[in-house]
């Protein structure tokens, strides 16, 4: 009786000990990303203080801060958490689902079919604002379907899918580039300003979509992150487990499309922010512990200041998708030249 009574206060135990880790977690990410924010409301052309900064938020006027607080940096800093939470939480449960880091997004063609679709409406079509946004969408998730069935034979494999990924990716890219090579200067400007992921000119309209998205399909996926970690250990050890595969998969998958589509629909898309986040997030969280708050919260965090760097730390001035594109490209070689190199021993 002794015995089972320690095993189940040492369980206790340790269930607390984890549940106190990852809040300590969670608050530390928060607390960055709120510096985040702070940098972004006080920093501009003219630097604003942080007391006016906070009455202004409260609804005071203070004169010289109100119209640059509100209406530029404001609408920047919520549309950078927003994606950055939907590109992190997209990004890390696609690593997850296939148990592969390169299983990101931006690199299985997700986020090309989306550009490509924005490309054609502009150029093309003519199109701009919710138009394109809603091509974007719509061509993200027709995009992803078609790789998950390309990729099924008696069920979806990793590396095929992948594979199968990066080229349809590289085939869009070459439309995109057909199409920008044919485009008059006045919609190029547009497509390619677009093309660079960027949050510059944001509006707390255009950050709607994308906190609705992560409302209902981050929410979700967040609360039910044991599926999700049983997925991790294999079908044989999901399903043990009473989890029901193909509905499973099936639904993360839809979920994680819709995120990345929306953000990239709004924002652009902002290169290697889903590439990036789930491994920081795993390697910060530990094992044992669910990625998916953390990686929610480190995709905010890298879009937040990723896009203070381009505008303020660098000599000019950078979209978001430059800076956070030229720390991702790094990893993803590293990344190639350690599969490679498994692969041979």
């Amino acid at each position: 009786m002794s015995v089972h009574t320690d095993a189940t206060a040492g369980l206790a135990g340790l269930r607390r000990s984890r549940q106190k880790a990852r809040l300590r977690l969670v608050t530390l990410l928060l607390s960055l990303v709120a510096a985040g924010v702070g940098l972004t409301l006080m920093t501009g052309p003219t630097m604003t203080p942080p007391g006016d900064v906070l009455r202004v938020l409260a609804g005071q006027d203070v004169p010289g801060a109100g119209f640059s607080v509100l209406e530029l940096r404001l609408p920047r800093a919520v549309l950078s958490i927003l994606a950055g939470m939907s590109f992190g939480l997209g990004g890390v449960i696609f690593q997850t689902l296939l148990r592969n880091p390169l299983a990101s997004p931006d690199i299985i063609g997700i986020s090309a079919g989306a550009s490509a679709a924005a490309v054609f409406a502009i150029v093309i079509l003519g199109w701009s604002g919710m138009a394109v946004s809603v091509a974007a969408v719509l061509a993200g998730i027709l995009v992803a379907l078609l790789i998950y069935g390309l990729a099924w034979r008696d069920g979806v494999s990793g590396a095929r899918l992948i594979l199968i990924g990066i080229g349809l990716s590289a085939m869009l890219d070459s439309m995109i580039a057909y199409v920008l090579s044919r485009a008059p200067a006045w919609s190029l400007q547009d497509a390619l300003r677009w093309l660079t992921g960027s949050v510059n000119g944001a509006t707390l309209a255009e950050a709607v979509p994308v906190f609705v998205a992560l409302v209902l399909l981050g929410g979700p996926l967040i609360w039910r992150r044991d599926t999700l970690e049983a997925l991790r250990l294999g079908d044989d050890a999901a399903a043990a487990l009473g989890v029901p595969l193909g509905w499973a998969k099936l639904g993360a998958v839809l979920a994680a499309v819709g995120l990345i589509a929306v953000a990239t629909a709004v924002s652009g898309p902002i290169a290697f922010v889903a590439f990036l986040s789930g491994p920081i997030a795993k390697r910060i969280a530990g094992p044992g512990r669910s990625p998916l708050l953390a990686a929610a919260l480190i995709g905010a965090l890298l879009v937040l200041l990723g896009d203070y760097a381009g505008q303020h730390l660098l000599p000019g001035r950078y979209p978001v998708g430059v800076v956070t594109g030229a720390l991702g490209a790094p990893y993803l070689i590293y990344l190639i030249i350690r599969s490679h190199r498994n692969g041979a021993d």
